[in-house]
């Protein structure tokens, strides 16, 4: 056998195993706008664009590898880019990606993790074409209850925060409400509303616009969406902004029910607790946050460098190349990073 026989055969049989095993490298596929959860299993799933389209990508093991992304979808004229596309919240059984087109619509699709098959469930938003700004949070509990968050126009005509839970099992999302209506008449209009959920507590941050301001409110409901509480402002300092910055941050509450959140003003990135002042983290923008407690993870861009800092050690740490970098923490306090340079996603576990 000659050496270049060999050298052919071996790469053969190395590209049958990548695809076999999964995709071993760190880029998933092409695509934009990833947005990552982990099921009670500990199963990961990452969902991102292109173009019309919503794949979603799977890892069994932990962030080592990914399988090929699957096709779940065909959204015509999908939002897709500056925090618009598809969201991912993943729970005991099933998963759910939700959607939004131009014409103002939230599609909605289910994965029975047991089948392994996604299907198309219909529409979340009972107005139509009420959301055509294409913002909107997701999140769900460990129990089969989805929750889900969005800047709508029904009320004046202007964005307001309205609100929709999924309970176990259902196929049709409640009643749309108002969760909060912004005085000076509208929110901030092209800032991503976030959710998050622990038990019977849901909590949205949204970026309000209030006597000229742009700063970060809280809406908190203690019995599973059913009423919400006042906003209230986040942070002590204040934006005077005749314009949208562009950047809802992120928020996630631990299993005692405090609530954590990150955000950036002027290009500064905090974080902080409701009623407690605001602590600067670092240069950047297009912050989130994930884990809790001393595994809490902040990640954000700054120019075109991606970074996370745990609030543990406060050390800075450098990702990547892109932007828009989202992260989940694994067993062993391994940190799992997705995040998209040049319309491609990749992957990194720290």
């Amino acid at each position: 056998m000659t050496k270049t026989f060999s050298a052919i055969l071996i790469a053969i049989i190395f590209m049958c195993l990548t695809s076999w095993s999964g995709v071993k490298t760190d880029i998933i596929s092409e695509g934009q706008q990833p947005q990552i959860s982990t099921d009670n299993k500990g199963v990961v799933r990452v969902v991102f664009g292109l173009k019309d389209e919503i794949f979603c990508a799977t890892s069994n093991d932990q962030g080592g590898t990914f399988t090929k992304p699957v096709l779940v979808a065909k959204v015509p004229e999908m939002h897709l880019g500056m925090s618009r596309g598809p969201q991912i919240a993943s729970s005991e059984h099933f998963s759910i990606i939700t959607a939004m087109d131009k014409a103002g619509t939230i599609h909605w699709f289910r994965l029975n993790q047991l089948s392994n098959e996604w299907r198309n469930m219909g529409v979340i938003n009972d107005l139509k074409g009420s959301a055509p700004e294409g913002l909107m949070g997701l999140a769900s509990d460990r129990k089969d209850n989805f929750y889900a968050v969005w800047l709508d126009t029904r009320t004046g005509g202007s964005n307001q925060i309205y609100f929709a839970p999924l309970a176990d099992k259902a196929v049709n999302w409640s009643k749309n409400s108002l969760a909060y209506r912004s005085p000076d008449g509208h929110v901030c209009e092209c800032c991503k509303p976030n959710i998050a959920v622990q038990r019977s507590t849901v909590a949205i941050m949204f970026r309000n616009n209030l006597n000229g301001s742009r700063d970060l409110y809280l809406i908190k409901s203690l019995d599973a969406g059913k009423s919400f509480s006042g906003a209230q402002k986040l942070g002590i300092d204040t934006w005077k902004l005749n314009g949208c910055p562009m950047d809802g941050g992120g928020i996630v509450i631990d299993r005692s029910n405090m609530i954590h959140t990150t955000w950036q003003r002027r290009g500064l990135v905090y974080y902080a607790q409701p009623g407690e002042p605001e602590a600067y983290i670092a240069k950047g923008r297009n912050a989130n946050i994930s884990g809790t407690g001393p595994n809490t993870v902040l990640t954000f861009e700054n120019s075109d460098t991606v970074k996370l800092i745990t609030l543990k050690n406060k050390n800075e740490v450098v990702v990547g190349n892109g932007g828009f970098l989202k992260s989940t923490v694994l067993q062993g306090n391994k940190i799992l990073c997705v995040w998209e340079q040049d319309n491609r996603i990749k992957f990194k576990k720290i």
